[in-house]
């Protein structure tokens, strides 16, 4: 059994754990299976807003035989990892940067000598995952570093480092530290924790003086004690910095070694009206919790607007609802009557995303166009949707053209995607050519407030069109330098090289609109200035300024590779990746290779950076990897059963999947879906091929006819690869495959995309994707067959039962003893399901949902014999004598 002692840090803490679990006491700490943690150092310093930051953590295997010790550490999205190492018994094992390409040759030759190796990467929410395992000798200690840098940002005027602090155990010598150097000088300093007590509330350190801020917190043992004879931790929470600095002009500028950065932030300006468009996606998938969430944010931020502002709601489903025919100010009155409507908003239909984001355009245009907004005004459209557009123009690149088409720089979008079922690519790569971001909101029951948060960020702009230049005769390299929109409390960060190492000065013009004026003044800073301020070398690291260069220049290539194509993404990547081998980032186009001492199994690892397109990615299994599995990338899917027939389970809050298979004879009906309260059912009648293969022991069969029902509302659809049926009390409606069909009637929804598949949703009830299979006609075994994929399957009852059906619950599960099977690249396990103990593979299903023709692998825990142990009962059970 594994357990991992799991200590969560945004800003790092590591945690160890070992592959069994055993608690001693040694002089009153508590040890796990004689691996005692007897240091935990965070170290963190800050120049000029530039974060270098150091985990040190070490430990001792008290035990009597060899142990494996896992270092886990969670850092933020923003960050990016430049150094690794372990250090046992005096020997230093480094991790090696390289191109993403050459880790993972790196890694495949591990894997052919028998050196099992794993990816070891994970995103959460806020924080990504580094985990790495090493086996060490009873007596033998070990010591990790792990080291990353960022830039902070400034939001709501302060930057913010959050730590996530959850040691689950008591540790020895314990510490957060954090030295802070700010040239222009701290104004505030702050330091809290959601865990500190009364009694440790005098353990934070806090000081600052002119340039100079320090934190620290280094509670003893007893101070860590939930209680005087405990050996179990207070320390389990969020411990927060947050910090200012003074300004007493608009910006700063700062030249280092042949490097500048230039820091804008005004403050004092009068606020700009702005014109805001809510574009909101109100189809059938957005019913329930989503849409009370979207209501309750809207009508907090209705609470902020300001009397300048003028504002509309656009709705989309099936069809484009507008709120009123134009923009209209935020009078008293206006607002009363925008509360109304929003408490008004309810889910229909499909999701007809084009036609709501081009009448936002639309709408934005025409006022403009008639002087009905002030010509001094910023104009924002913020778009939510949790799912893909499937009714008008669908194809998302066709959408991006059109839009950036119609906004031509003048708008900023911003695109909120709500949930997993959203193309995040698709909605990234809108919104930054349009001047704008992508933002997640995370499925919780903090959603409303992750809305709101998005809105009060950008709820303030003070100037338009914001331009720094620099004379491009002495600086070259520069990072991006116009800006749509400054907004209250943010900061904008321009960084650069000269030409000439040795030119001491700069000068900088810098252009904006406000309210009332134009912002136009000139900046002039020379190296000796910044020099006679950077006295306090024991608060410095290294060349910060070039590595700040470094750092933001690799994130705005990588930015612009996503909306880029071709021979200019290519550039884009180039550049990007030479940096990062340069200054030694684990980017998105970078690996770290952890090389392990002989005797580990799992001898080499690579440690990548995720990116928020592949947030919530399914665990799938390194090749070759019997001892763990681990997570990458993987699109988003859904519960469905698809080739001969394969089952695939989403369990979304393992995120990860279980798959079976069903064997029967072609004829037999199965009973996918039913359920008594909402009166859908939907079964499905196997085929076999065209002839009996004598050679296999298991014929193949796969579903021929779908049936779906809702006997409340008295429709039946029967689907064949040939055509599509829809029987109800007005009679018989009968479509092709070759037909291109919308088609809305009373409780019934069912559109068709020719050739390929048919979206169908009935009543308040979940929706159905069928896909099309069809195979060459003159093929001597196969047929053309279907497949079936759910949606909002939780609008269904907790009484659905079915080979599906039953699994639209939320189910739980545990994975243990990991080892080799039949074939070394799908390693089994024991699967505890039920109180059951059940043998299962790693392996991978096809999804077929969105490429019909070749599928994507979904890494899944594959249940053998037929689902036993995991359905209800047993296959059999789920033989029924028709389709209705």
């Amino acid at each position: 059994m594994e357990s991992h002692l799991l200590l969560c840090v945004l800003l790092l803490i590591p945690a160890f754990a070992s592959s069994d679990f055993l608690v001693t006491h040694v002089r009153n700490i508590k040890v796990v299976n004689g691996i005692e943690i007897y240091r935990m150092k965070i170290d963190s310093k800050v120049t000029s807003r530039f974060a270098h930051n150091v985990i040190t953590s070490r430990a001792v295997n008290r035990g009597n035989v060899h142990k494996e010790v896992f270092f886990d550490v969670e850092l933020p999205k923003t960050a990016f990892i430049t150094n690794f190492s372990m250090t046992i018994d005096g020997i230093t094992y480094p991790g090696n940067i390289k191109e993403k390409e050459a880790a993972k040759q790196q890694y495949e030759k591990a894997v052919s000598r028998g050196q099992t190796a794993g990816l070891v990467k994970a995103s959460g929410r806020k924080t990504e995952k580094f985990t790495v395992s090493v086996n060490i000798a009873a007596g033998s200690k070990v010591t990790f570093e792990l080291t990353y840098e960022e830039l902070l940002k400034r939001h709501f005027g302060k930057y913010e480092m959050f730590i996530k602090v959850k040691p689950k155990q008591l540790v020895k010598d314990f510490e957060i530290e954090v030295n802070i150097f700010e040239p222009q000088g701290i104004s505030e300093l702050e330091a809290e924790g959601t865990f500190i007590t009364n009694d440790l509330q005098n353990v934070i350190k806090k000081s600052f003086s002119h340039k100079k801020g320090h934190i620290s917190f280094k509670p003893t043992l007893d101070q860590q004690r939930t209680c005087e004879n405990c050996s179990q931790s207070l320390l389990d929470g969020d411990f927060i910095v947050k910090y200012d600095v003074k300004r007493t002009t608009p910006d700063n500028l700062q030249i280092v070694n042949g490097y500048f950065v230039h820091f804008f932030a005004p403050t004092n300006l009068p606020k700009l009206p702005k014109n805001v468009i809510f574009i909101i996606d109100i189809s059938g998938s957005m019913s329930g919790r989503e849409i009370e969430q979207t209501r309750e944010a809207l009508l907090k931020i209705l609470d902020d607007i300001k009397e300048d502002d003028h504002f509309n709601f656009i709705l989309f489903g099936s069809d484009v609802h507008i709120w009123k025919e134009t923009l209209i100010k935020a009078t008293p009155e206006n607002l009363d009557e925008a509360r109304k409507f929003v408490r008004s908003i309810d889910t229909e239909g499909m999701t007809n995303l084009y036609g709501g984001i081009m009448k936002g355009i639309d709408m934005l245009n025409a006022a403009h166009e008639g002087n009905l907004v002030p010509k001094r005004s910023a104009s924002i459209i913020i778009m939510l949707t949790d799912g893909q557009p499937n009714v008008g123009i669908s194809n998302t690149q066709d959408i991006q053209t059109h839009v950036k088409k119609a906004i031509e720089g003048k708008y900023t979008l911003y695109n909120l995607g709500f949930g997993y079922g959203v193309d995040y690519n698709f909605l990234e790569k809108m919104a930054l050519e349009n001047k704008g971001l992508a933002r997640r909101i995370y499925p919780d029951s903090d959603s409303a407030l992750q809305l709101q948060g998005f809105y009060d960020e950008v709820s303030n702009p003070m100037l338009l069109d914001v331009e720094l230049n620099y004379p491009e005769n002495e600086i070259e390299d520069v990072t991006k330098n116009s800006f749509k929109h400054f907004y209250d409390g943010s900061e904008i960060v321009v960084a650069g090289r000269f030409r000439d190492i040795n030119q001491n000065s700069l000068t900088v013009d810098v252009k904006g609109e406000g309210a009332n004026d134009v912002l136009s003044f000139t900046t002039q800073q020379d190296k000796e200035q910044t020099a006679e301020v950077f006295q306090e070398q024991e608060y410095i690291f290294g060349d910060f300024i070039e590595r700040l260069w470094a750092y933001l220049t690799i994130e705005q290539l990588l930015e612009k590779r996503i909306a880029a194509t071709g021979e200019e993404k290519e550039n884009f990547t180039a550049k990007a990746l030479d940096l990062s081998l340069k200054y030694k980032f684990v980017t998105p186009l970078t690996s770290m290779v952890v090389t392990k001492p002989e005797g580990n199994e799992n001898q080499a690892a690579i440690a990548d950076k995720p990116t928020e397109a592949q947030a919530r990615g399914a665990p799938i299994v390194a090749q070759a990897s019997p001892a763990h599995y681990v997570h990458a990338s993987s699109p988003t899917w859904y519960t469905s059963v698809d080739g001969d027939p394969h089952f695939i389970i989403s369990v979304p809050q393992k995120e990860d999947a279980i798959c079976f298979n069903i064997n029967e004879n072609p004829g037999a009906v199965l009973s996918l879906i039913n359920d008594p309260v909402t009166g859908i059912t939907v079964n499905g009648e196997l085929i076999g091929d065209k002839k009996v293969d004598n050679d296999a022991k298991i014929q193949n069969t796969y579903f021929g006819k779908l049936g779906i029902a809702n006997k409340h509302l008295d429709i039946k659809v029967t689907v064949t690869p040939e055509k599509i049926t829809i029987q109800n009390e007005t009679g018989k409606t009968t479509f092709t495959w070759l037909d291109s069909v919308t088609l809305k009637q009373e409780g019934l929804t069912l559109i068709i995309n020719k050739k390929k598949s048919l979206v169908l949703s009935m009543g308040s009830g979940a929706s159905f994707v069928i896909v099309l299979h069809q195979v060459w006609k003159k093929h001597p075994l196969h047929k053309d067959f279907l497949g079936l994929y759910t949606l909002e399957s939780h609008k269904l009852s907790a009484q659905t039962q079915g080979l599906l059906g039953q699994f639209f619950h939320p189910i739980d599960f545990t994975i243990l003893e990991i080892h080799s099977g039949s074939d070394p690249k799908k390693p089994d396990a024991t699967m505890i399901f039920k109180n059951k103990e059940l043998i299962v593979t790693r392996g991978w299903q096809k999804d077929y949902r969105r490429d019909p023709e070749h599928g994507i692998d979904i890494p899944c825990w594959f249940v053998h014999n037929n689902g036993a142990g995991l359905i209800d009962g047993v296959h059999t059970d789920y033989i029924v004598s028709s389709l209705f």
